[in-house]
């Protein structure tokens, strides 16, 4: 079952350690199938305060994107992100596509 790793980003901290993860971050992709669904763009909070950023990561399962985020690759990348700015970060599972029966029960 496919997986998203969240990252919320509350505050940049250090732009010259960002930039430096900036660089990093995309090579710790390598051997991975991410799918980015959302990467910092225009977002607006409907409730509580609103993040600086988001991004949105799919993978393929939890598995997967625990792999990728323990990886050395990442993680290197991710000390210049402890040290450039405030984030959460979590993986949720995603769920099963309805059925047809199912969906047509949500349907009403």
């Amino acid at each position: 079952m496919s997986a998203y790793v969240v990252m919320i980003r509350e505050r940049v901290n250090n732009p010259e350690e960002m930039a430096r993860y900036a660089q990093l971050a995309p090579s710790a992709r390598a051997g991975h199938h991410i799918t980015p669904i959302a990467f910092y763009g225009d977002l607006m909070a409907l409730e509580g305060p609103r993040p600086d950023g988001v991004v949105i990561l799919q993978f393929a399962s939890v598995d997967e994107a625990r792999g990728w985020y323990e990886s050395a690759a990442y993680q290197d990348a991710a000390t210049h992100r402890h040290l450039g700015a405030d984030y959460r970060v979590f993986v949720i599972e995603g769920v099963a596509p309805p059925t047809d029966s199912q969906h047509s029960l949500m349907k009403g």
